[in-house]
């Protein structure tokens, strides 16, 4: 096959590299490979942490290839609503004056971070004609809709709705991040499949160096050594709610041998801290986003990994957690509903457990009888998961299998659907 023409992509993402934030971490991932393929990429980013405004990055700095440019008063945290708000006008604004007057742009990349950024994306491509790539991280206003924060008869809802339709109806490229979600977005433009690629996000393998057996200080430190550890590792959102674990948490309090450790960020941590406080649990610690250098560490910590996909959620957002967790080698227990892309993995699997929400009674049972599993049995179950993000689904096969759409873009359509699982 020959060799594809040298393209100048724009990337235009809120967060981006070294900010921990996960949609950050794969735009990067495609940014860096496409680099490599020897095609010129600029990137318009935030000059600021997306869940911490204190932390500051250089304003412009080549990353591996990638010229990254990031723009300042673009984010100023989550933890005032009128701030983020603000912080996004600034960046999308600073993004559309940037992409209008960026010389020689054969596509456009974004995601969705902010979640409006393709407004931005879209206006530059009516006024210069480029090609837009969009990859649907989740959907709004589905999920302000199912979380009961709008109602779909809303302007708002509307309007958003108008947006999403005119984004998907423009983009020569849509990534979907599974079968679910492949199917919320079909409906809302002619033709949509024919140009739609469906396949999940890859763990960062790279940050994921293991430690040998005995070799983690991650459990001493934090005071797990001797304890089978039950963790939550990721975003702590209304979406992957954590209250049936939370509630079988203290139901278990008085196990000596039993640890919850809830891991990251977002707006759900105040639950998580809220219930430790007032509980008292000695069984529970709370701990924030770890470096990506001690992701191996902290991860391999678990014995079991919990992933939580709202009742409503499916289709909507995608628990990208689990491939973490596989990647470790650790089973999982999936709170939330079926049919899912999660439960897909589990049935079809067998790497671990399902207990819906509010099955507190079902999710303490069940976390027992994990507890006295056979090791041996957990380890199976941890290297059959292992095994199956290797063959199928390891950030060098997906990474790359997206970046040829890309490539492909700028010379004509992505080409029929297609699935990674």
């Amino acid at each position: 096959m020959a060799a594809a023409r040298k393209k100048h992509l724009l990337v235009i993402s809120q967060t981006f590299v070294p900010d921990p934030a996960s949609v950050g971490q794969h735009m990067t991932d495609v940014a860096v490979e496409m680099a490599r393929r020897g095609h010129c990429v600029r990137v318009y980013t935030s000059a600021r942490g997306y869940e911490d405004a204190s932390a500051r990055y250089p304003l412009r700095e080549v990353l591996l290839g990638v010229e990254i440019r990031r723009l300042p008063f673009a984010s100023f945290g989550k933890k005032s609503l009128p701030l983020r708000v603000l912080g996004t006008a600034s960046f999308m604004v600073q993004c559309l004056l940037a992409g209008l007057f960026t010389p020689n742009v054969d596509a456009i990349f974004f995601s969705t971070s902010p979640p409006l950024i393709g407004v931005v994306a879209s206006i530059i491509h009516i006024i210069r004609g480029v090609p837009l790539i969009y990859w649907a991280m989740d959907l709004n206003p589905d999920q302000l809709i199912a979380l009961g924060k709008l109602k779909t008869s809303s302007p708002i809802a509307r309007l958003f709705e108008s947006v999403n339709r005119v984004i998907l109806r423009e983009s020569s490229l849509v990534i979907a991040l599974d079968r679910f979600m492949a199917d919320r977005l079909a409906p809302r433009s002619p033709g949509l499949r024919r140009k739609m690629l469906v396949m999940p996000p890859w763990p960062h393998e790279d940050h994921l160096r293991l430690p040998g057996r005995g070799d983690n200080p991650f459990p001493a430190r934090h005071g797990l050594d001797g304890k089978f550890v039950v963790m939550y590792s990721g975003n702590h959102s209304p979406s992957n709610p954590l209250s049936t674990l939370l509630q079988a948490a203290v139901r278990l309090k008085d196990d000596p041998d039993l640890r919850f450790a809830f891991i990251g960020g977002g707006s759900g941590k105040r639950e998580v801290e809220q219930v430790i406080r007032e509980h008292k649990l000695t069984n529970a610690l709370s701990l924030p986003y770890q470096p990506l250098n001690e992701l191996g560490n902290s991860l391999s910590a678990a014995d079991v990994h919990v992933v939580s996909l709202g009742e409503a959620m499916v289709g909507i957002v995608h628990p990208c957690k689990i491939y973490g967790a596989m990647a470790v080698g650790r089973p999982i227990l999936y709170l939330g509903p079926r049919p899912s892309h999660i439960s897909d993995l589990l049935d079809r699997h067998g790497i671990g457990w399902h207990v819906p929400h509010g099955d507190v009674s079902g999710a303490v049972e069940t976390l027992q009888a994990i507890k006295g599993t056979d090791r041996q049995m957990l380890e199976k179950m941890g290297q059959t998961a292992q095994s199956i993000l290797r063959r199928r689904l390891s950030q060098q096969a997906l990474c790359s299998r997206m970046c040829d759409a890309v490539e492909a873009v700028p010379g004509g359509q992505a080409g029929g659907a297609t699935s990674a699982v």
